[in-house]
């Protein structure tokens, strides 16, 4: 029940910070940089990358998700969760990266 309600809390606090129209405040450019900087050791995160480990979903194939939504990936990236490193994102960069990824549809 904890663990749940963390997780509403969390959802409240990143969607409430995003508004409506949350790919148009979030800056994509700012995303790629931190994307390239935190993620591209595991995923690849940009065209031209030659290196990733090769059981993680490349950035495209993750926009290209038909249930994608930045709102739902900048929670996911807020909540610690076992299969990534627990970087300290703040709200802001979670949502910057998220649209970055955004952008790659």
């Amino acid at each position: 029940m904890r663990q749940h309600l963390r997780r509403i809390c969390l959802l409240l606090a990143v969607t409430s910070g995003f508004g409506t129209s949350s790919a148009l405040a979030a800056d994509a450019d700012h995303g790629a940089d931190l994307a390239k900087r935190w993620c591209a050791s595991c995923h690849v995160v940009a065209n031209g990358q030659t290196q990733a480990s090769a059981d993680v979903p490349s950035f495209v194939s993750v926009a290209r998700r038909p249930d994608f939504s930045p709102e739902r990936l900048a929670f996911f990236l807020l909540d610690p969760h076992p299969k990534m490193p627990n970087f300290p994102l703040s709200r802001t960069e979670a949502g910057d990266i998220a649209a970055y990824i955004a952008s790659l549809r």
